[in-house]
């Protein structure tokens, strides 16, 4: 909302959120939809969480995410003319795709376990477009976006991403004055993360744009250990005490990151540094949440 409003060729832009839409009910999700009639509807909503919540709640994560997605799509069936974005994620790919991670790794091998159930509903999600190209002739563009983080993100110390997770907690350490700070894992398994902005300007541009690619990742390009990582965070929060990695707790997919060259060659690239990022969620974490 924040980047889209600002756009100079989008007229207006219709937020919707759980307060005036419920995404489990399909008359309430088709309701919305028919009332504004929109050019392009783009499709963010989902239950989200980290490696933790993925692999305790791992029943909510799939039938959630099945619902809200179902419920949009089959909603959206009426409105051929109608272009959609379906917000994915790359843990649609399988555990081994080779790194860089390029699109036709799609179906092509196991997911990884502990979040294999988010990753279904998404597969799903993508499935459910393609059937409506074919048969109904809509244009479904599904994004596989890397981790984000930014303002406005879910703080919480055990159910959030990793990045507001850490900052969550280490801020409340060094609040505490607390001498040791554990982290999940070893420390040693590679991300790529991309600020919640950069993928609103991707958004923007393919509003703007005509190809026919319908599935494409959307990553920064740049690759971090957790531990490099943790060690950032530390240094911009002013963290003084040891940093300790758990290693009873499983460390997820050791390596995950997105060849993001399609996209790329249409003319969009990350502008957003994971440095430049950090500090712009902390100082927003400080000004809304601490």
């Amino acid at each position: 909302m924040r980047h889209l409003e600002k756009a100079e060729n989008i007229k207006s832009v219709i937020p919707s959120t759980r307060e005036d839409t419920d995404l489990f009910s399909f008359e309430e999700t088709k309701k919305i939809i028919d009332e504004n009639k929109p050019d392009c509807l783009i499709n963010a909503a989902a239950k989200v969480g980290g490696i933790m919540a993925n692999n305790t709640y791992r029943t909510e994560f799939i039938v959630e995410n099945l619902k809200i997605n179902l419920n949009i799509l089959e909603a959206s069936i009426l409105y051929p003319n109608m272009k959609i974005i379906n917000l994915g994620s790359s843990c649609i790919y399988p555990l081994n795709a080779k790194d860089p991670i390029k699109e036709e790794s799609f179906m092509t091998g196991e997911l990884e376990p502990t979040n294999s159930p988010y990753a279904m509903a998404k597969i799903s999600a993508i499935e459910i477009g393609r059937s409506m190209n074919t048969q109904y002739n809509h244009k479904i563009l599904n994004l596989m976006p890397t981790n984000l983080y930014g303002p406005n993100d879910n703080f919480s110390e055990n159910d959030s991403h990793v990045i507001p997770g850490i900052i969550q907690r280490m801020h409340q350490a060094k609040t505490n004055q607390n001498s040791k700070f554990k982290i999940w894992g070893s420390g040693k398994p590679l991300r790529e993360f991309l600020y919640v902005d950069d993928l609103a300007a991707a958004i923007e541009f393919l509003i703007e744009s005509d190809t026919n690619i319908d599935l494409l990742n959307v990553g920064s390009g740049e690759e971090i250990s957790i531990k490099e990582l943790a060690y950032k965070i530390k240094k911009i929060i002013g963290y003084e005490g040891d940093i300790e990695f758990d290693t009873k707790f499983p460390d997820g997919n050791p390596r995950k990151f997105l060849d993001s060259s399609k996209i790329n060659s249409l003319g969009w690239k990350s502008k957003i540094s994971l440095d430049h990022g950090l500090n712009l969620t902390y100082e927003w974490y400080l000004d809304n949440i601490a």
